[in-house]
């Protein structure tokens, strides 16, 4: 019983109050998602966009999604969704088209025009990217993508956790 408590006690002297310590990894990471997120800002006052409008043509340049979903990743009411949606195909950056399984429904099409708007703003960032990762090795990218992975999933706690 005493050896367990020591060991509670030593494993307890070498864990922050916080319940983590703040490695260089982990600074580096802070950095990166201020910096992610300042370039979202910024890219969007460039383009003339909002920074959902922004967020909007990033989920469609990754699939077609609808107005609906639209809404529900961008944590917003179906209505504020519409105007995003509205605001982005007036200025021929989206096409509303027919679902093709079901003509009920709504999916939201990304136009070459909204494709141009956000690579162009951040071509220099994909090219530095780009030449980064080829600097690495096979393992040393294995390595990197299991922790931004990591990473990733630790974010989603966040997003999971319930608030209230």
């Amino acid at each position: 019983m005493a050896d367990r408590q020591s060991e509670e006690e030593t494993m307890t002297d070498q864990q922050p109050a916080q319940g983590w310590d703040e490695s260089a990894t982990l600074t580096a990471l802070r950095e990166l998602v201020t910096t992610g997120a300042r370039v979202n800002h910024v890219v969007a006052r460039r383009a003339g966009l909002s920074d959902t409008e922004l967020v909007t043509l990033e989920h469609l340049s990754r699939e077609q999604i609808g107005p609906a979903e639209v809404a529900r990743r961008l944590e917003v009411s179906t209505a504020a969704a519409t105007g995003i949606v509205d605001r982005l195909v007036s200025r021929g950056h989206v096409e509303r088209q027919p679902h093709a399984a079901d003509r009920r429904r709504t999916q939201l099409v990304l136009t070459d025009s909204g494709r141009r708007e956000v690579v162009s703003h951040l071509m220099p960032m994909f090219i530095g990217l780009d030449r980064l990762d080829r600097g690495f090795t096979d393992e040393e990218r294995a390595v990197v993508e299991r922790y931004l992975r990591g990473a990733a999933e630790a974010f989603e706690q966040v997003l999971e956790t319930d608030g209230d």
